[in-house]
């Protein structure tokens, strides 16, 4: 009997979102990320064990609901930039496991922010299961995202000062890329400064909510396998575009997706508020039109529904994904220096994967 048996767990390409050929390819390339991504698993439940029969439960509940598993995936395929590259035998190669507990210290962090974000978005579920704050409270959600983030800074020291220095930034950069939404969102607090929502104030939002962490998670790949200073850096940039390029892809699916696929309800980011992508370019066209008018306050759900209608009749969705076009472009131009290596293919496919999603 396998381990996935006796633990109850489902195979790994169903617990890591990620298509079993997908897998198969990179391992038929020299790529076994499949290691990392086994160990991250692995590691993920135990880093979140505890004396606190309930605290486990809840911090595992997000971890049990599944998830793409993208960010220790991207430390995972550019751990292989660098000189010291993963190997086969686990046991025989240091790498490995620096490059699986860095994998797990940026999931966790994600899955941090997820509770947080459910708890600032009154979000009644995540991933297609009821969300923590409404399973529970609101305190116990926002608590067992401070524990997560808690459990990720405990492990990152054992890699380091480098490692720890690194993710301290990038929590500083979530926490305002956060902060900056709430500012420009139309549903702030009479107290707190508003920021106009432009189009710049947007793109600041998701560098710092999103493209911070996947930045990070290809930072710490590179660097944990010996790469030089300026490849890393180019990992750091490659990272971070791909991460703009994903938000921008959500962005466009929550009023394109005429489903709750991903476990989001489309139109959530209307009810919030919160001026994306494909919105902007909208009200950029017509400033005093009908979307303009039903955005000038709070929607109701056939407000959202309209203004979805109204947003997938214009050219404001194809208009978005050129934009986040332009980041993948980008994104891969930053692997040129890498030459022409198996991972540099599968870093590509990773950022034109973006593009896919959305059509």
């Amino acid at each position: 009997m396998t381990t996935e048996a006796r633990s109850g767990q489902p195979p790994r390409a169903a617990r890591l979102s990620i298509p079993a050929p997908v897998l198969d390819e990179l391992e038929a390339h020299g790529l076994p990320v499949a290691q990392v991504l086994d160990g991250v698993e692995q590691r993920l439940h135990d880093q979140v064990s505890s004396n606190n029969a309930f605290v486990d439960e809840v911090a595992r509940y997000l971890i049990s609901a599944g998830g793409k598993r993208f960010r220790p995936l991207m430390v995972a395929l550019t751990g292989y930039l660098g000189p010291n590259t993963p190997v086969t035998r686990p046991s025989a190669n240091g790498t490995l496991r620096s490059l699986v507990d860095a994998g797990v210290i940026v999931e966790l962090v994600h899955l941090a922010t997820l509770y947080h974000d459910d708890v600032i978005d009154e979000a009644p579920a995540r991933r297609g299961t009821p969300s923590a704050n409404s399973r529970w409270d609101n305190t116990v959600a926002i608590l067992t995202g401070d524990y997560l983030f808690a459990r990720a800074s405990d492990l990152s020291a054992d890699l380091g000062v480098d490692v720890t220095r690194i993710m301290a930034r990038t929590l500083a950069r979530l926490c305002e890329g956060q902060i900056r939404e709430v500012q420009g969102s139309l549903g702030a607090m009479p107290d707190v400064p508003q920021l106009e929502p432009t189009l710049e104030h947007y793109l600041e939002v998701i560098s710092g909510k999103t493209a911070s962490l996947i930045e990070t998670s290809c930072r710490y790949g590179a660097l944990l396998s010996g790469a030089s200073e300026a490849q890393v850096e180019a990992a750091a940039r490659y990272g971070w575009n791909v991460g703009m390029a994903f938000q921008l892809s959500d962005d466009i699916l929550d009023v394109a997706s005429e489903s709750e696929e991903s476990g989001k309800t489309p139109g959530t980011d209307l009810k919030e508020g919160v001026r994306t992508l494909p919105v902007l370019h909208a009200l950029a066209q017509d400033p005093d039109g009908e979307l303009a008018a039903l955005l000038d306050g709070e929607l109701d759900d056939a407000d959202v529904e309209r203004a979805l209608e109204l947003l997938r009749a214009g050219d404001s969705l194809a208009r978005s994904r050129e934009h986040a076009a332009r980041y993948v472009t980008a994104a891969v131009d930053e692997l040129r220096m890498f030459g022409e290596r198996p991972v540099v293919t599968a870093l590509t496919r990773l950022a034109e994967y973006s593009l896919d999603r959305v059509g």
